[in-house]
């Protein structure tokens, strides 16, 4: 995934709407419609183009992983 150039060192680096998609392994139209159901990370308006930075991106997924449900033994 190709991340913006960060002249500023320190700043978050940000990626495109497809970058995003093409990283997830989803459909960039999956992606607005997260946005339009309030789900998916939170994006930055620059213009009309979102982009999304890469710490927002890594929480978002945080919060979406799922830990294994113990079986419960049979007695």
């Amino acid at each position: 995934m190709k991340t913006e150039t960060n002249p500023l060192g320190g700043l978050d680096p940000l990626v495109s709407i497809t970058e995003l998609a093409e990283y997830l392994g989803v459909p960039v139209k999956t992606i607005y419609e997260w946005r339009q159901s309030g789900r998916g990370p939170a994006c930055i308006h620059i213009g009309r183009h979102l982009k999304f930075a890469l710490s927002d991106v890594q929480a978002w997924l945080d919060e979406q992983r799922e830990l294994p449900k113990r079986r419960v033994a049979e007695e």
